[in-house]
């Protein structure tokens, strides 16, 4: 994989320069949001995007939501913030990998938080076998040597960064999400956009890495990051020469906004609004605009529930069949 596409389109974005300050503060503020939503996402936390926004531009904390998922998400922007406080440097040490992680555990594990693994380690429904925690000093020390090897392709970089990183698996917990901001602080010190992984991406995004983790090849893997650093690019792309963002995106698949799907299914604007806030519906993702944009399978899930509540099912039943 040579990734001559994403090196084109990067020439392309790197022709804007230099940036729009007021374009650019936005599309970090919604990076924040992204990359934050989708990473602790992939790792189980319930939060929604819609969520994880009013709680990191507003404060604001969701009932009925775990306290540990609340940490996770402003945890997890604050290791961004420190993160960028590096862009501007050349690789990072073993010393800033602990800050991150000490960020990312702060006060939900603090005994373990920037403090590498002492006792063996599993990962839940995996065939992986983790390194014996006697050699994660010295394999951690290895990796950062590694990590500054400048003779291939920036995202390969970035890329293998992450999966050696997880493959050591140097803490108790929280390795993924470390992992995904250290490939970004690589991607993003090559002036590459950070590579948003989405939920609905995880299983393709699991399943390559542990095909290479198990000897395999490393193809599966670098596709789905190669799929995730070329959206953020068309994204930046788009914000920054004054392209709309939001009236199509494509991704197996045109993206609507609100109103197109509220065409298609024959629903008002305001009932999907509160579908979508009910947790009926799922917001694909969210331009640096603001639009929310849905992917077209959910017309099939608007006719569904409306199905669901001509056999008299509530709205709050409904979402637990649509689940299941």
């Amino acid at each position: 994989m040579d990734f001559k596409k994403l090196t084109q389109f990067k020439d392309q974005l790197d022709a804007l320069r230099p940036f729009n300050q007021a374009i650019l503060k936005n599309l970090e503020e919604w990076i924040d949001v992204e990359l934050t939503y989708s990473s602790n996402a992939i790792e189980g936390n319930t939060l929604t995007r819609q969520e994880t926004a009013v709680l990191l531009e507003k404060g604001l904390t969701v009932s009925g939501k775990p306290l540990k998922d609340h940490l996770e998400a402003v945890n997890h922007r604050n290791a961004l913030i420190f993160m960028r406080t590096m862009v501007n440097k050349k690789g990072f040490s073993l010393e800033d990998v602990l800050s991150i992680h000490k960020l990312i555990l702060k006060g939900i594990d603090d005994t373990n938080a920037g403090t590498m693994r002492s006792v063996p380690v599993r990962i839940s429904g995996s065939a992986v076998v983790l390194p014996n925690h006697l050699k994660v000093q010295g394999l951690m020390d290895k990796f950062i040597q590694d990590t500054h090897a400048s003779s291939i392709h920036p995202v390969m970089r970035a890329a293998l960064i992450h999966y050696e990183f997880v493959s050591i698996h140097p803490f108790i917990d929280g390795n993924g999400r470390t992992a995904r901001l250290l490939m970004n602080l690589a991607l993003m010190q090559e002036g590459y956009p950070p590579a948003i992984i989405q939920p609905k991406d995880r299983l393709s995004y699991i399943k390559g890495l542990e095909k290479a983790q198990l000897g395999g090849t490393l193809e599966d893997y670098l596709g789905a990051i190669e799929k995730a650093v070329f959206k953020s690019l068309m994204i930046y792309f788009k914000a920054l020469s004054g392209e709309s963002t939001h009236n199509k995106i494509e991704d197996n698949g045109t993206l609507l906004k609100i109103g197109a799907l509220a065409e298609r299914t024959k629903e008002t604007v305001p009932t999907l609004r509160y579908w979508t806030k009910m947790g009926l519906l799922n917001v694909d993702t969210t331009t640096p605009s603001g639009y929310q944009l849905y992917h077209p399978c959910q017309i099939e899930r608007c006719w569904k529930i409306r199905s669901l509540q001509k056999k008299r099912y509530t709205l709050e039943e409904i979402v637990s069949l649509l689940d299941s």
